[in-house]
């Protein structure tokens, strides 16, 4: 399983959101390439990068912080966060971003999105959001009236390999992951990978996830809430 330190972006600093209210924010660090730096010291060499921003205001106000990460440190990012088009995606993608997650994309500009997986394959992340079982989108505050075999067999049969899926209940609560919700899309789309994000709160719940097989699970407010340290992750990171 693969364990990804996570970032979340607002006018350049690290911080985080509670069940995504903007209202509601903890800031962690105000230098972003500093918090990267402690990832890549421990040993990680591929993190999670989401531009609040971005996501808000659909521009890409925290992307040179996201170049410097990579250029300085030579990690690979996946990002997600105001990508709106093919050509969003695409620019990102050219400015050394390993992988890109789009979620309100994928609803609002599907035909757009699935040009994307097209091109790139691999490198394009589905972030798939559920509220109540139901797609979310647009900040959380919309539903789609679409089963998941609906809304995600027309990207597998175009090259859908990854989907990083958010209990929206569960984001930055230190709950505990939704197992029950991995376990059930592992079962029903059994050649996707699938990241978990949201509700991590320490050790237990990734040795949990482990046991699914999870392909991979992003990490944030328990690290920087002192729950889990870079070492206990690092126990369930496979590379």
């Amino acid at each position: 399983m693969k364990v990804i330190p996570a970032i979340d972006l607002l006018d350049g600093q690290v911080v985080r959101l509670h069940k995504g209210n903007y209202e509601e924010v903890t800031i962690y660090n105000d230098n972003p390439l500093d918090e990267a730096r402690k990832f890549k010291a421990a040993g990680f060499e591929h993190i999670h990068i989401v531009d609040l921003n971005g996501a808000k205001e659909g521009k890409f106000i925290n992307l040179e912080h996201i170049k410097i990460i990579t250029q300085e440190l030579g990690i690979s990012v996946q990002t997600g966060g105001g990508i709106r088009s093919y050509d969003d995606a695409s620019m990102l993608l050219e400015k050394g971003v390993s992988n890109i997650i789009c979620s309100s994309m994928a609803v609002k500009n599907k035909e757009s999105w699935l040009s994307v997986l097209d091109s790139y394959g691999g490198r394009a992340i589905l972030g798939m959001d559920l509220k109540d079982g139901k797609v979310a989108y647009s900040g959380w505050l919309e539903t789609l009236d679409q089963t998941l075999v609906e809304f995600l067999q027309p990207m597998i049969d175009r090259g859908l390999q990854t989907v990083l899926s958010t209990d929206i209940s569960k984001d930055g609560t230190l709950e505990g992951p939704n197992l029950e919700l991995y376990k059930n899309l592992k079962s029903q789309f059994p050649n996707l990978n699938f990241i978990a994000s949201g509700g991590v709160s320490d050790s237990s719940d990734l040795e949990a996830l482990e046991q699914q097989e999870l392909y991979g699970v992003v990490v944030g407010r328990a690290y920087y809430e002192n729950k889990l340290t870079l070492d206990d992750m690092l126990k369930y990171h496979t590379p």
